[in-house]
């Protein structure tokens, strides 16, 4: 009953962080979809300029992870003034961050030849590739302010309001890239308008919706720009810092993934693409999940009710195990039709069906090492979990797949299976240490 009583709860506060995640996913979804009519070479254009963008963008995102931790923290501990500076120095980091891998992506943007991809693909990058960096800026405002509110326990709110700019960002696409309304058709570079305006839509309707909460008002900063406390921003970025790069190291392993399909050509790139997306998509159900779980450890944690952490925990497993299942018998069941809703050419459609059957294998590790991450930084410990992380994308799953692609031959399916050798690796590494770590604090309980 205790278990049941945990995962109620956990999903009561999962439910809308999963849907959201889900639905800022499908700004990819939707511009892959409506990219991908415009064929192979647009769609390859595409793969390479997310290649580029996921890296620095989610170690934004694990690097506002302190936010949740520390507001939660709080709350659990009664303490407004402590989650009111979570929330303003949380938002300063993200706006300084957002302003610095602008200004480098502008600089990469003059040398993607230095990618070795192909020169077509390339050349159609370039302006894409500056107008998308530039929605980092909103992006990571907006997801600075929504931790805060996920970690008050008010997930309602900023889920409506992110998936209202996923429905902005689906009729700006429609407008900008075909010309509808007496708009120019922007083709390819409409796209990317689309998720410029809709992102920054976002950050203003959160704003808007934290100064006017009532219920909120001792919990949101009295006063936004305020000199910076270092110690605060120091103890955000004991847990951001490492958790960032940790998520880095994951995500630039699929990047670097996707680099390596350039090898194999336009057609490998468009399945990658496909591939990846459809994964991606999946993922954020227990992303979404894990987010919850970092908010409950961290409020348990904060209020000192350690003989709850461990029913968390398996309660997290159990429901991102559950997911898993759903997930894996989707992909390898109907990854054929999935991979035809996106672009009509039978050898793209081929490859990307081959690699999704790897993506359902690996669906179980992959959900359970997201969630022991997500549970560990909970509880503060963000510094090892990173360690591991490097080890099992880069010491192991590149490695593995370049030696399947290259060595034995078996091509872009090589690269996928390393990747999956290294989500194993995080999986058995990390869920052990969540194990080890709820056990101690029960005991000291």
């Amino acid at each position: 009953m205790h278990l049941f009583s945990e995962s109620r709860l956990t999903l009561r506060l999962a439910l809308p962080l999963m849907i959201g995640q889900l639905s800022q996913m499908l700004m990819g979804v939707v511009d892959s979809l409506m990219v991908g009519h415009l064929g192979v070479t647009d769609l390859a254009a595409l793969t390479f300029a997310n290649s580029l963008f996921h890296v620095p963008f989610v170690f934004g995102i694990g690097l506002l992870t302190g936010i949740s931790v520390f507001t939660s923290n709080s709350r659990g501990s009664d303490d407004p003034r402590g989650a009111r500076g979570s929330c303003r120095h949380g938002l300063y980091l993200a706006t300084v961050l957002g302003l610095v891998m602008f200004g480098i992506s502008w600089v990469v943007s003059m040398n993607l030849d230095f990618f070795g991809q192909p020169a077509a693909v390339a050349a159609r990058t370039s302006v894409f590739f500056q107008i998308i960096m530039a929605s980092v800026i909103p992006a990571l405002a907006s997801i600075a302010l929504k931790n805060h509110a996920d970690a008050l326990n008010r997930p309602w709110p900023p889920f409506w309001i992110f998936l209202g700019g996923v429905g902005l960002n689906v009729g700006l696409n429609w407008v900008m890239i075909y010309g509808n309304f007496g708009c120019p058709a922007l083709g390819f570079e409409g796209a990317a308008w689309a998720t410029l305006i809709s992102r920054t839509a976002i950050l203003l309707a959160m704003i808007w919706w934290l100064v006017r909460a009532k219920d909120l008002r001792e919990w949101v900063p009295h006063r936004w720009f305020r000199t910076p406390d270092f110690g605060d921003l120091r103890r955000l970025l004991s847990i951001g810092l490492p958790a960032g790069i940790q998520m880095i190291f994951e995500v630039s392993a699929f990047s670097l993934a996707g680099l390596i399909m350039g090898r194999f050509g336009p057609d490998a790139m468009a399945a990658h693409q496909i591939a990846i997306t459809l994964a991606a998509t999946a993922f954020m159900i227990p992303l979404g999940l894990s987010m919850a779980l970092t908010v409950r450890i961290g409020e348990a944690h904060g209020a000192g009710e350690l003989k709850r952490l461990r029913p968390i925990a398996i309660s997290g497993w159990l429901l991102s195990g559950g997911w898993s299942l759903v997930a894996a018998a989707c992909f390898l069941i109907f990854g054929k039709f999935l991979a035809s809703l996106f672009i009509d050419a039978p050898a793209v459609i081929s490859l990307a069906a081959s690699l999704l059957v790897i993506v359902g294998v690996f669906q179980l590790v992959d959900s359970l090492q997201v969630v022991s991450s997500a549970m560990l930084r909970g509880l503060h410990d963000a510094r090892v979990p990173a360690v591991m992380g490097f080890a099992s994308y880069w010491f192991v799953g590149l490695p593995v797949g370049a030696g399947l692609a290259f060595g034995l031959g078996f091509g872009a399916t090589g690269v996928w299976w390393g990747l999956a050798a290294g989500l194993f690796v995080a999986c058995v590494t990390l869920s052990p240490r969540l194990w080890r770590s709820t056990g101690d604090a029960k005991q000291r309980a």
